[in-house]
């Protein structure tokens, strides 16, 4: 009997062999790059978190599928490299032998890749299931409506407008009053009596004759 179960556990890391292989129709390659991303902080990649990482495949599978028989043992990794890499197929609860169609296990890691990621502290640049395109981030959506913005900025431009008419006019205006008040001033200075008072000042005189002898007269006496 104890023959048997040894027997049988060690078949079972020659089945997961057999079953994962590299560049497999039904294999992805995983690579982590956990310094990269967490710097100091980054942890050691161990038996642990290999475990969880199934672990998160499994939920990811349980999720698309819909079924609970996904467990831990559905998921096999192979070909692990120091640098954190390494390769994982997914297998039918119900027939260990068979594997889930590739397509199947793709959808449903895109379906759970924000909570994949963040069990591991990385992201889809820092842990990347090679062949499987990184998750799109959603459009970001504008706080207010675009016509909304469209209007403000079209009532900006009127306003701007009205408000360079009304300073243009005032300056224009007020250019206008001071050459008027200059020009009264001018009048005001040239004119008395409605006589030049310049050409007045720019002559010697009149003579009138009808004192001139007089003049004469007293200055005999």
């Amino acid at each position: 009997m104890l023959s048997r179960v040894l027997l049988s556990l060690s078949l079972v890391p020659a089945l997961a062999l057999a079953v994962c292989q590299p560049d497999g129709q039904d294999a992805y390659k995983v690579r982590l790059s956990i310094k990269t991303a967490l710097g100091a902080n980054a942890y050691e990649w161990n038996e642990s978190e290999q475990f969880l990482f199934r672990a998160t495949l499994a939920f990811a599978m349980r999720k698309y599928t819909g079924q609970e028989t996904f467990n831990v043992s559905s998921v096999i990794v192979c070909n692990e490299t120091q640098r954190v890499s390494f390769w994982f197929v997914v297998t039918n609860p119900n027939d260990t032998a068979t594997l889930i169609p590739k397509n199947a296990v793709e959808e449903a890691i895109r379906l759970s890749r924000n909570r994949i990621n963040s069990a591991f502290l990385l992201s889809d640049k820092t842990l990347q299931f090679l062949g499987i395109p990184p998750t799109l981030a959603p459009p970001s959506q504008p706080s207010l409506p675009v016509w909304l913005i469209v209007f403000g900025v079209v009532m900006g431009i009127v306003t701007t407008g009205i408000l360079a008419l009304i300073i243009s006019g005032f300056i224009q205006r007020k250019k206008k009053d001071i050459e008027d008040e200059d020009e009264e001033e001018k009048q005001e200075r040239i004119m008395e009596n409605g006589i030049l008072c310049e050409t007045l000042e720019g002559k010697e005189g009149v003579n009138n004759g009808a004192y001139s002898h007089d003049e004469d007269r007293l200055t005999q006496l």
